[in-house]
């Protein structure tokens, strides 16, 4: 990962209004967090995938995950259950999350409702009524 230093450098200047040189020793600091960062991140990815495969491997221990397949996969047949989109307690599932997701906007959209308050019309905007 490369930083671009004059697009950094005229970040700086935008929020705090110092200029800085690109030649600045914070650029060396920009660069050794960088490098901290990656490998940080390289860790945190390789620490989450092997405790991925321990999940995984406890979930095939249960039943819960088909057992793995080395070589090709077979080849699905029309009739099996692998070929539904979804089973039945996830479309149950994705019923209620659409339930809370509706009741949620249509209880933002009645607070916003009473709420609003609609600002009074200015005494040069109103109409006189002439016809008396």
């Amino acid at each position: 990962m490369v930083v671009d230093q004059h697009k950094l450098r005229s970040h700086v200047f935008d929020k705090t209004g110092i200029k800085i040189d690109v030649d600045d020793p914070i650029f060396a600091l920009v660069a050794l967090n960088e490098a901290v960062l990656a490998e940080t991140v390289t860790r945190q990815l390789a620490q989450l995938d092997a405790a991925t495969q321990a999940l995984a491997a406890q979930a095939r221990a249960a039943g819960g995950l088909p057992p793995l397949i080395d070589g090709p996969a077979p080849a699905a047949t029309p009739t099996s259950t692998s070929t539904a989109w979804f089973t039945p307690r996830e479309w149950r599932l994705l019923g209620a999350a659409a339930i809370v997701a509706i009741s949620c906007s249509l209880l933002v959209l009645c607070g916003a409702a009473m709420l609003y308050q609609p600002s009074p019309a200015s005494p040069a905007t109103q109409v006189k009524n002439t016809s008396s």
